[in-house]
C-alpha cells in the first residue's frame, strides 16, 4: 500500500478522530448500499411465479426419484440378507 503520510493523533483527539472515522465509514457503507440497490433489476411477478413453479416441479421429481431408489435399494438389501 502507499505510505501513510497522515499523522495519527494521540490521546482524546485521536479517540474522537477514530470515532468520527468509524461512523463516517458506516455512513459510506449505507450510501453505497442504497446506490447498489437502485441498480438491481427485480424480476416481474410472472417470472417469479414461473421460476417458483419450476423449482417446485424439480423438487417433487427429485423426491420421487429418491423414494423409488430407496425402495429399490431396500428391496435388494432384503433379498441379499435373506439369501445369505
Amino acid at each position: 500500500m502507499a505510505d501513510k503520510t497522515e499523522k495519527k493523533e494521540k490521546g482524546f483527539k485521536g479517540f474522537i478522530a477514530n470515532v468520527k472515522n468509524f461512523f463516517g465509514r458506516i455512513a459510506k457503507f449505507f450510501r453505497d448500499t442504497a446506490s447498489e440497490m437502485k441498480k438491481v433489476v427485480w424480476p416481474s411477478k410472472k417470472q417469479v411465479l414461473n421460476n417458483t413453479g419450476i423449482v417446485a416441479v424439480v423438487v417433487a421429481a427429485s423426491g420421487v426419484v429418491i423414494i423409488v431408489l430407496d425402495a429399490v435399494f431396500g428391496l435388494v438389501l432384503n433379498l441379499l440378507l435373506r439369501g445369505a
